[in-house]
This record gives structure tokens, sequence and C-alpha cells, in this order.
């Protein structure tokens, strides 16, 4: 039985990294870069999970979550999902934050308007209200 933890990733992203995978792969020009990349995507391809999440609010990986901390007025954007998409998909232009992190965890399963906590590692309690939550498209 296969254990591997699966990752979120839109499928227009798992579409881009198969296809550099092939462009890779069919250039026989040995590289320990081209290599060590080629390693990199076969990894995230057999872990991707590539699905459309359905646009209801809920925050779960794969969607792109505005937050507000504590009393500020300014809010945060970013998409919870796996670090591992920043090393294979350096177009994703917004900050990725991991759902097994402290803030993933608290943050998994609201809905806007939600408020929850988490402990921060420096042992400070955060306090953190769910303003949005929508598909990221990539």
């Amino acid at each position: 039985m296969d254990t591997r933890e699966t990752t979120w990733v839109p499928p227009s992203v798992l579409q881009r990294m198969t296809e550099e995978l092939e462009a890779l792969t069919a250039d026989p020009t040995p590289s320990p870069t081209r290599n060590e990349r080629v390693r990199a995507l076969r990894r995230a391809i057999r872990r991707a999970e590539a699905s459309e999440k359905p646009d209801d609010g809920l925050v779960e990986p794969g969607m792109l979550v505005t937050v507000r901390f504590g009393d500020e007025e300014d809010t945060t954007t970013f998409l919870l999902g796996s670090r591992d998409l920043i090393g294979v998909e350096p177009t994703i232009a917004v900050d990725v934050y991991s759902p097994t992190s402290p803030l993933g965890q608290a943050l998994d399963g609201a809905f806007p308007g939600d408020t929850v906590e988490y402990t921060a590692p420096s042992g400070g309690v955060v306090t953190v209200e769910v303003v949005g939550a929508e598909p990221f498209r990539g």
C-alpha cells in the first residue's frame, strides 16, 4: 500500500509540470541540474492530486485564502497548499502556507466570517478572521 501524502495542485500546474518533464527527458544531454529537476518533477507528479476546488468558501488545501490577523485593518492573502509547489511551479505568485502548519491547521474547515486561534511557534496565541476563500486557479 502506498502511504505517501498527496499534494493538491491545480490541474493547469500538473499539466505544466508534465509537459516540462517530457521536454527534459527528451533531451539526451547529461546535466546535473537537469537530472535534479527531472527527479523533483517526478516526485511532485507522483504525489499530485489535481482537482478543481468548488467555490463554496470552505478553507481547505487548494484555496486562495484572505485573512485578517488580530485587530489589523490590512488583510493577507495566500494559497493554502504544499510549500513543495514553490519548488516545482515557480510561476505561483502568492505566498504558500502549508495546511500542516499551525495556521493551516487552524484555518482548515473554516468559512468566511469565522474567527480561529492558533499557537504560533513563539508560543503566543494568534487570532485570525477568515475574510474570504476562493479556488486557486494557478
